[in-house]
């Protein structure tokens, strides 16, 4: 498809000459066109002109007064040491100015005299030499300029040749002359340590003003090295091609594709089998990923289809683009990493992006390197933004992340190749409108791709866990003691599914709805019985098994007439499994003492067929055990537990559920943890005894029916 939108093309006979070939017929240019500098080119002049600009220093004349009284007190303190007679404090001294002396030179420096001429050596070449501007060697050693440019602060900037500026070498050596005659050489040393640990530069490069001179000198190179006037001739008939003349020969076709003024000659077989297996080959590689990290997806035809769409949009949008000599930017590769993202996950989406990134740059309007990093960064950042973006109507945020990644690596890429910054800006606007319409569109059709494909994204769980839905509306009103004890499954349930790594909001909201069901015969259920009657001690243990088998097939009922999502459906259906309803049953056999239809004495099922709906299951009747438990200690809540999870593997309700024995243990220890946190036992304050008393009073662990406690392998629920 992309082979067919975008053909390669072989170009015209301006094309067909190479290197050493002689032109067989004028070549006269029919429109104007500019010869780039190669890279290399670019790049080696661009160097050039930078180190031609003078390095820029700063002229501090305070240094000199800041140097002379560092030295006045340098000796002030050899003075005192020397009155006193101090050899050892002489010689630390020295030490602490950095300045290794021999004994004799120490000796030397003890004597007044000796110390007086020196002071006056010193203060003398800071005063004269330093005044005149002194800098580093090492920064004009191998200077690239014959000059360098001076500021100071009380004349205007000017040059200085390179040759009259002062090293740390030429101030000792003009400091030198300032000792009195007949000094010895071993004292002249000293004196070049003293100078050499007091100096200080006052001249000093500004390193902000120097690179920004570099840069300015860089960005007027210009990336051309010849232009070209119409009806100039290129070259001649019988003229020699050489490298010179192939370079306007390549130009000159490329501003004729440019314009669209060069006719593409018909496609070789070699040409078009070419393009079709770049193609191919890059989305068999977007297929092995998926393979290795989404391989349910081949067993839906219709996620397979919708892929396959959304990227047919991307390069039909693309060849409308490329028609209308649109930017690259306006590519709506959010439009395809959105809807991905947020129907299957970030990591499929990035993949994706990445390979049609990859795909586009192959194709000839959309080359540009500034561009194709565009494309991938923008598209990178739609992947991922949908981690922030839980809600719809957070679509802005989506769109701001998109169009400031997009912006930032635009202006990178600028910055780094010294690109037009009004091009730059350009570009930024048409991505940020670019990133506002395709996610709008991609938000837009969620709902489409949601029906189309059966996936229920996040932003569509979340809407049905609002408590004001008319379904969960009717159950906290009808009956709260259920809605209540939902409420406490969900917490229990999200908090284990994150643990695992399974969807800890599917969890929640399926819990939700698990047991819409019971509000139709509320006062069947003990969780809604307050005035402690049970109705089921009158009824037949066979109408109360139906009664309490009903609220699962009446809730399926309740959840599709309010068009709950079908993943949401699969929690009401599978959260009791095919449990026996086993204090009925045994009481239908005691009763009866006949055989009895274990399957009128049993859930309708299915067993859990996914995690979350296996974590809800276990969740559900480690809830209502515990709640019903007289003396709620850790480890009695650990034993009850334990006991409850053996009792369903035992029983097989979790075989047909994706978990590993590893993840059955992490989920029954976050029960654990969260369960005894919760009920724990409180402190009986003497005014509230009597209330807690009468609680413990006949309270006993009931299943579904409101009847006392049946082993832990049954509904405890």
């Amino acid at each position: 498809m992309v082979a067919v939108f975008f053909p390669p093309a072989r170009g015209t006979e301006v094309l067909s000459y190479v290197e050493g070939m002689v032109a067989t017929e004028d070549v006269i240019a029919t429109v104007p066109f500019s010869v780039p500098k190669t890279p290399a080119e670019l790049e080696a002049e661009r160097r050039s002109v930078m180190d031609a600009v003078p390095p820029t220093f700063d002229f501090l004349p305070e240094v000199t007064d800041s140097v002379m009284a560092r030295l006045h007190g340098f000796f002030d303190q050899l003075d005192s040491a020397s009155a006193q007679g101090d050899r050892g404090r002489v010689d630390a001294i020295l030490r602490g100015n950095r300045i290794i002396a021999t004994p004799s030179q120490v000796d030397f420096i003890r004597d007044a005299g000796s110390r007086a001429a020196f002071r006056a050596a010193a203060v003398l070449a800071a005063d004269q030499v330093l005044r005149r501007g002194v800098v580093a060697g090492s920064l004009v050693d191998g200077a690239t300029t014959s000059s360098v440019t001076v500021r100071e602060a009380e004349r205007p900037e000017h040059s200085m040749p390179v040759g009259d500026i002062l090293t740390s070498r030429d101030f000792l050596d003009q400091a030198a002359p300032m000792l009195p005659s007949g000094t010895p050489p071993e004292a002249s040393l000293l004196f070049n340590l003293i100078l050499i640990g007091h100096i200080d530069y006052t001249l000093v490069l500004n390193v902000v003003a120097t690179e920004m001179d570099r840069g300015a000198a860089s960005r007027s190179v210009s990336p051309t090295k010849a232009n070209v006037l119409e009806g100039q001739a290129i070259v001649r008939q019988a003229d020699p091609i050489g490298p010179e003349a192939l370079e306007r020969l390549t130009a000159y076709e490329d501003e004729l594709r440019a314009l669209g003024l060069i006719e593409a000659e018909a496609l070789g077989p070699g040409a078009l089998f070419g393009a079709v297996m770049v193609n191919v080959m890059m989305f068999a590689l977007f297929g092995l990923l998926l393979f290795f990290n989404r391989p349910e997806v081949y067993a839906n035809f219709r996620w397979l289809l919708l892929i396959a769409l959304l990227v047919a949009a991307y390069f039909g949008a693309a060849v409308l683009i490329d028609r209308n000599e649109l930017a690259a930017e306006w590519l709506p590769i959010a439009f395809v990493a959105l809807p991905v993202a947020v129907l299957w996950d970030s990591r499929m989406s990035l993949f994706l992006v990445l390979i049609l990134v990859a795909t586009t740059g192959t194709l000839a309007p959309f080359s540009a390197y500034g561009s194709v990093l565009a494309l991938m960064v923008a598209g990178a950042a739609a992947a991922m933004s949908v981690r922030a973006v839980r809600r719809r109507s957070e679509t802005w945020l989506s769109i701001a992340i998109i169009s400031v990644a997009g912006g930032v690596m635009l202006f990178s890429h600028g910055l780094a190749t010294s690109g037009d910054m009004g091009a730059v800006l350009r570009g930024s606007a048409a991505l940020a409108g670019n990133a506002t319409v395709s996610a709008l569109l991609a938000m837009g059709f969620l709902f489409v791709f949601e029906l189309f494909t059966g996936i229920t994204t996040d932003q569509t769980l979340l809407e049905w866990a609002d408590p004001t839905r008319p379904l969960l509306r009717r159950l906290s009103l009808e009956a709260p003691g259920t809605y209540a004890h939902s409420i406490n499954v969900a917490n229990l349930a999200e908090s284990a599914a994150t643990e695992i790594g399974a969807n800890g909001l599917l969890s929640r909201v399926g819990v939700y709805y698990h047991d819409v069901g019971k509000m139709l015969k509320p006062h069947y259920f003990v969780e809604n019985q307050t005035d402690g009657r049970n109705p089921h001690d009158k009824l037949k243990p066979e109408t109360s098994a139906a009664i309490v088998r009903e609220h699962v097939t009446e809730g399926v009922r309740l959840a599709k007439d309010a068009k709950v999502p079908a993943v949401v459906l699969q929690f009401i259906l599978e959260h009791h499994g095919t449990q026996p309803i086993g204090f009925f049953y045994e009481k239908a056999r005691e009763e009866s003492g006949d055989e009895v239809d274990p399957e009128r004495f049993s859930y309708p099922g299915p067993k859990p067929q996914s995690r979350e709906t296996a974590i809800v299951m276990l969740a559900d009747s480690c809830e209502s055990a515990t709640r019903a438990m007289r003396e709620p200690t850790p480890e009695r809540v650990r034993d009850l537990i334990e006991n409850i999870f053996e009792g369903k593997i035992a029983q097989g309700q979790l075989d047909e559920a994706p978990l590993t024995m590893g993840e059955i243990t992490q989920v029954k220890d976050q029960f654990v943890k969260i369960l005894a946190g919760v009920l724990h036992r409180r402190i009986e304050y003497p005014t509230t005894k009597h209330l807690t008393e009468a609680e413990h009073e006949g309270t006993e662990p009931t299943d579904d029916s409101g009847a006392v406690a049946v082993p832990a392998f049954e509904d405890v629920t």
